[in-house]
């Protein structure tokens, strides 16, 4: 009978809005955020969420950030046949972040995008990341 109490409690507790489920899925403004080794991609998305002034503050050493990013990047150059045929030089660009909160392992935000002929390379992806995760901090 306790047991059946319990996970009514938990599961009414869980479909009210604004109860605790969402307390840890929110990435607040002005958060501590640690950028992890990307490949170099890093660089790239440190300086686009500048550019797009996302309200966080990038921090240098994991220990003094509330939420890691993580994610990947790839570059697919124009091959011959590209260039000679569609007389398009630029790349195809992949990449996807993670934002995860650091103290309970959860991940608050992910997004990936796919951009072809990319002109500007890792930047265009890098400044997708940095516009959709504003959006994601001003909503909360």
């Amino acid at each position: 009978m306790m047991r059946k109490f319990s996970i009514i409690a938990l599961t009414l507790a869980f479909c009210i809005p604004g109860v605790a489920k969402d307390e840890f899925k929110k990435l607040p403004a002005h958060s501590k955020v640690y950028l992890a080794p990307m490949g170099g991609f890093e660089n790239d998305l440190k300086t686009a969420i500048a550019n797009k002034k996302v309200p966080v503050e990038i921090v240098a050493q994991r220990e003094q950030a509330d939420f890691e990013i993580t994610g990947t990047s790839d570059t697919e150059k124009a091959g011959a046949t590209k260039k000679a045929i569609l007389l398009d030089w630029h790349s195809n660009e992949q990449a996807s972040i993670t934002v995860t909160n650091i103290k309970s392992g959860e991940v608050v935000f992910a997004y990936s995008v796919n951009k072809r002929s990319s002109a500007h390379g890792k930047r265009s992806t890098a400044e997708a990341c940095a516009k959709h995760l504003k959006e994601q901090v001003e909503s909360k």
